[in-house]
């Protein structure tokens, strides 16, 4: 594990998967399609809810003020700040790793998990699993 520190706040938007974990790969498949511009940054976001469900979102980073609207789609800020955070490479064949990933980061007693959980898809081979760490 790591530490990573996000410069800036990133402006993303995308859409709320109803059926999770059933149908992330769909809704990611639906954003891309949709997007003109193919070379951007995705991300899965995640919380618990109040009743200690989780809720989460596949999302693409916002290039333009708008962007959200223009394709009717939530947005949503990740904030910046510092993050702990573990890369999983070739993570396409291990997405059943991710939710145990994201538990072990948050037993650390610096991990806000108040904070939703972030999965930063950088590339077809690189993904980078970060929690937010108390300011």
């Amino acid at each position: 594990m790591e530490k990573y520190n996000l410069q800036n706040d990133v402006n993303v938007f995308g859409v709320q998967i109803k059926t999770f974990p059933k149908g992330i790969g769909e809704a990611f498949g639906a954003l891309f399609a949709m997007l003109e511009q193919k070379d951007r940054a995705y991300y899965g976001i995640s919380k618990f809810n109040e009743k200690g469900s989780i809720i989460y979102w596949a999302a693409a980073e916002e290039t333009f003020a708008g962007e959200a609207e223009r394709y009717y789609c939530e947005k949503y800020i990740i904030e910046k700040g510092e993050y702990l955070a573990v890369t999983i490479n070739d993570w396409r064949t291990k997405t059943d790793s991710i939710k145990v990933v994201f538990h072990a980061m948050m037993q650390y007693s610096c991990a806000d998990n108040s904070k939703p959980c972030v999965e930063w898809y950088k590339s077809n081979e690189e993904m980078l699993c970060m929690i937010r760490t108390h300011q």
